[in-house]
């Protein structure tokens, strides 16, 4: 059970670690007019866990702050991530904690 929770946090701290990087790099691209970063990119980062990356991208870059899609998508992600990863702390053998066996045994595969 320990190493299921070890893999969560390393997750976690990887994916938003990611998506805050990316929200970063498309700020600077938007300052330098070079190439961005695909929305549906950040979103999809954001969506597998990385909300919370985003979001703290989006305050300290000011960044995507006045699209509707992030400004309201990423806080409901976030909300969403919360409720699952709390789910699957407090019953690790509900529905969540299941789904989340399976997948770690075809990782390890």
């Amino acid at each position: 059970m320990q190493d299921k929770f070890l893999f969560v946090g390393i997750y976690l701290v990887a994916v938003n670690a990611v998506t805050f990087a990316l929200f970063a790099y498309d700020k600077w691209c938007a300052k330098h007019d070079k190439w961005r970063v695909r929305e549906s990119t950040l979103l999809f980062w954001s969506a597998i866990g990385g909300a919370a990356g985003a979001g703290a991208a989006m305050e300290i870059c000011h960044h995507k702050t006045l699209h509707l899609k992030f400004k309201f998508g990423v806080p409901l992600l976030l909300f969403a991530q919360i409720i699952l990863i709390g789910l699957l702390l407090v019953n690790p053998n509900n529905i969540v904690g299941k789904i989340f066996s399976i997948i770690l045994e075809r990782i390890s595969l």
